[in-house]
This record gives structure tokens, sequence and C-alpha cells, in this order.
């Protein structure tokens, strides 16, 4: 059976579509929109967590974006876009394959959390926490300034774990990759890649892509800025 990509629109759901262009995956894309800002209660019935990404094939249906990676590469990815144990830089795969969710998109949610609270950049806990989501940031900058992928010499799932929290996600926590050049550069053969630029266009074809791999953050998204809009009307 076809393979089926829930997405909800500007979210994680983003990698698996990617993941299925770089691959030549065969699948079927079901779009949903936000509602406003969260995903509506159609996706949130999808599956008990009522979060992006969820994926079907056949009797299988998954959620969490490293779980749909995971299944899609071993059972759909002909040994594609991994690093097997026992090849050079297995363990660099293994760990900036988990580094995305693992650590530098929790890293952003907080600091959008505490934005969004309107504290003070003044509070140790928001000084603390942008500190650290810049000693990520810092720590990327400088495993890229050694390898052309997050894993080394070659393009795998690693990259398409991590490039959502920075392209996509900043319309969300809007934050400035000009400090990062080598991430920037990063990006940049990010976008030129055929995959990436497909599965945008079908993801989320408002997106721009030179927006997003700016070093300014891209313009808000349309359903948060249209909220923030809102509550300052008092509606």
């Amino acid at each position: 059976m076809t393979l089926t990509i829930h997405h909800l629109g500007i979210s994680q759901s983003e990698r698996i579509v990617w993941l299925c262009e770089e691959l030549g995956v065969d699948y079927e894309l079901k779009k949903y929109e936000r509602s406003p800002i969260m995903a509506p209660a159609e996706y949130k019935a999808l599956h008990p967590i009522g979060s992006a990404p969820v994926i079907e094939d056949g009797d299988v249906k998954l959620a969490e974006s490293g779980a749909c990676v995971e299944y899609i590469l071993q059972t759909k990815g002909n040994g594609k876009l991994i690093i097997a144990p026992g090849e050079k830089n297995y363990p660099e795969y293994l760990y900036w394959l988990h580094f995305g969710n693992g650590t530098l998109q929790p890293a952003l949610v907080i600091t959008m959390t505490l934005s969004f609270a309107g504290l003070s950049e003044d509070l140790e806990i928001v000084s603390r926490n942008n500190a650290r989501q810049n000693h990520i940031l810092a720590c990327m900058d400088e495993r890229l300034s050694t390898v052309p992928w997050l894993a080394g010499d070659q393009f795998t799932a690693a990259d398409i774990m991590s490039v959502f929290s920075l392209t996509t996600m900043r319309t969300f926590r809007q934050y400035d990759l000009s400090p990062f050049p080598n991430i920037l550069a990063y990006l940049k053969r990010v976008a030129a890649r055929d995959g990436y630029k497909r599965a945008l266009q079908k993801a989320d074809p408002d997106l721009v892509i030179e927006q997003l791999i700016g070093g300014p953050p891209p313009p808000m998204a349309k359903p948060l800025a249209a909220r923030i809009l809102a509550a300052q009307q008092g509606k």
C-alpha cells in the first residue's frame, strides 16, 4: 500500500515529506491547516498524541518525527541516507540523527514559550535558556566548520532531522542565525537540493526558501501573526 503522510501546515511533518522526496518513495500527502495555531480536531484524532507528524502504511499508524523517519528508512530506504554500524562516521550519524529533536528543538520550544509569556530577558530563567540556545547553535556551527553535512561527508537523515529547527521553526521562534556563518553556508547547501525544494513546494508552498535560510528570521507564520494581532486588538 502507498504510504500516507498527514502533514500539518508549517510543522515538523515537513521532515517526512522531505525524506520521501530524497528517497524517491511514493506517498500520498494529506494536508491540514492549523486551527488557528494548533492542529485541528481532525488531525488530533489521527493519533493519541495529537500532534504532527503522523504516517500510515497499511495497518501501521505512527507518530513522532524520529520514529517516522527511522520506520521509512528501515522499510523503504534501501540503505539510503543512513550510515550503518561499522561504517565511517556511524557514531556521528547516530548523535546528529537524535540531536535535532533531542537537543535543538526542545531548546527552541523553551525559549519560544518564555518569549510568548512576555517575560523580561533580564530574568535568569530567560537569559539562561537564551544562552543555552546560542551554545547549541554554536556547537552546530563548529561542527559545520569541518564537514559539509552533520554526519560528515554525506547527506543523511541526520540533516533532515535538524533542518526544520533552523528554518521553518524560525517562523514561530524567530531567532537570528547571522552569528553562525557555517550554519548559513550549510543551509545554502540544503536549499540547493531538489528533494528539499520539492518537499517545501508540496508541503508548504507559501514558505519562501530564501527567507528561511537567511540570517535574519523569516516572517512570522501567518496563523501565529494573526493570533497575535487579534490579541492586540482585544478580539
